[in-house]
C-alpha cells in the first residue's frame, strides 16, 4: 500500500514554498503577467530555497537528496502561487535534471556544480516545434553525425529565457530517435528569434529559435555515445506539468470556493445553491485525484520503474481536468470571472496551455 503522508522535511519544503508564494508571487504575479516583465528578486528568492540544489548529487555540489515526490510538491506549491513565475524559478532544471538522469560522468562534473551556487544558471531546454500535430518523440530537428562533431538543423518554439542563455539543451533527432545536445548559447548558426506571443504565461519569456548547421562536438550529446533514454526524460517532464497544473487547479477551486462563502445573494450564501455546492465538490474531487494520479507517477520514477504508461494516462487525464476546474471557478463567479481585476481568467487561459507545455517544466 502507497503512503503518501510527508515526512518532515517534505512538510517543512511545503509549508515553505507555500508562505513564498502567498507573500511573495500572488504580490506580483499579475503586474508580472501585464507587463510580460519578469521580477528578477522574486525568481531569485525562489531559487534560494534551494529545490533543485536539494536533489543534485552531494559530489557535484547538491544535498544529494533527490525525490520526484519531493519536486512535485514544490511544483504544485509554488504553481499554485502563479505559473509562470513557477517556470522561470524552475528553468534551470530543464538542463540540471536531464544531466542527472542521462548524462555522463564528464558532462555531470563540468556543468552539475554550476547549479548548486546562489545564483540560478543562465540555461535552457528546447524540445517544442512550430507544427501541428506535435510529437517530441518525432522531431523534425536533426541532428547529424559529421566526423567528431553533429550539425543540428531545425526551428524551435517557446523556448523559455532563451535570449539570454549561456547554455542550451536542444533536442533533435538522431536517426529518427530523440536525442539532447548541449550547444552554447552564442553557438554559430544559432538565433534566437522574436519573443512569441502567447495565451497565457506572459511573465515567462518564450522565444522561437533557429538552427542552421550549429556545430557541436560529439562530447555534448546527452549521455554520450549511448545517447538518452527520452521517455524517462519526458516522463518527469510531465510529472512537473501534471503537479503544477494541479496548482493551477486548486488555486481556481480554492478561490471560487471562498467566493462562494462571501458572495451574498437573495440573502444567503451563493454557496448554498445546490448547483454551485455540487461544482465546488466537483472540483475538490478532481484536484485531489489528480495530486493522487501525479505522486503515484512521481514514486514510480522514484522506484526506477519504467513510468510511460503512469505519466501518459497522468498527463491526458490533468489536461482537462485543470482546464475544466478552472472553467468552473470562471463559473462560479460569474460576470466577475471575466473581468481581469479577478484572477481566474488567469487562471483558465493559463490552464488551457498545458496541452502544449511538454518541456517547459522538468523535476
Amino acid at each position: 500500500m502507497l503512503d503518501f503522508t510527508l515526512d518532515e522535511e517534505q512538510q517543512m519544503l511545503d509549508s515553505t514554498i507555500k508562505r513564498f508564494a502567498e507573500e511573495r508571487l500572488r504580490k506580483v504575479y499579475r503586474d508580472a503577467e501585464e507587463d510580460g516583465v519578469v521580477p528578477e528578486d522574486v525568481v531569485q528568492a525562489g531559487w534560494e530555497i534551494g529545490v533543485l540544489p536539494t536533489g543534485l548529487p552531494e559530489a557535484y555540489g547538491g544535498f544529494g537528496e533527490y525525490s520526484a515526490v519531493t519536486g512535485a510538491i514544490a511544483m504544485e506549491q509554488f504553481a499554485w502561487g502563479d505559473l509562470a513565475l513557477t517556470f522561470n524559478i524552475m528553468a534551470p532544471n530543464l538542463v540540471a535534471i536531464p544531466l542527472v538522469l542521462s548524462g555522463t560522468e564528464e558532462q555531470k562534473e563540468s556543468y552539475l556544480p554550476q547549479f548548486a551556487g546562489m545564483k540560478p544558471p543562465r540555461m535552457t531546454a528546447a524540445l517544442i516545434e512550430p507544427r501541428i500535430k506535435f510529437d517530441p518523440r518525432a522531431l523534425e530537428s536533426t541532428a547529424v553525425a559529421e566526423g567528431g562533431d553533429y550539425l543540428l538543423n531545425g526551428t524551435k518554439s517557446m523556448v523559455p529565457l532563451a535570449d539570454g542563455a549561456e547554455l542550451l539543451l536542444v533536442y533533435a533527432a538522431e536517426n529518427g530517435q530523440t536525442q539532447g545536445f548541449l550547444v552554447p548559447g552564442n553557438a554559430e548558426g544559432l538565433t534566437i528569434g522574436d519573443r512569441e506571443k502567447v495565451m497565457g504565461i506572459n511573465a515567462l519569456p518564450l522565444f522561437r529559435v533557429e538552427m542552421e548547421s550549429v556545430r557541436v562536438p560529439a562530447a555534448n550529446k546527452l549521455g554520450g555515445e549511448e545517447g538518452l533514454d527520452f521517455d524517462r526524460i519526458l516522463n518527469h517532464s510531465r510529472v512537473a506539468l501534471g503537479a503544477a497544473a494541479v496548482g493551477v487547479a486548486r488555486a481556481g477551486y480554492e478561490y471560487a470556493r471562498e467566493y462562494a462563502k462571501q458572495r451574498v445573494q437573495f440573502g444567503e450564501p451563493i454557496a448554498h445553491r445546490q448547483s454551485i455546492a455540487f461544482m465546488l465538490a466537483e472540483m475538490a474531487i478532481d484536484v485531489e485525484s489528480a495530486r493522487l494520479l501525479v505522486w503515484e507517477t512521481a514514486w514510480e520514477l522514484d522506484q526506477g520503474e519504467d513510468a510511460t504508461r503512469a505519466a501518459t494516462v497522468m498527463k491526458y487525464y490533468i489536461d482537462d481536468i485543470v482546464v475544466d476546474t478552472a472553467d468552473r471557478a470562471v463559473q462560479v463567479l460569474g460576470g466577475y470571472g471575466y473581468i481581469r481585476e479577478y484572477p481566474v481568467e488567469l487562471w483558465l487561459r493559463n490552464a488551457r496551455g498545458f496541452a502544449h507545455f511538454d518541456g517547459l517544466a522538468i523535476i
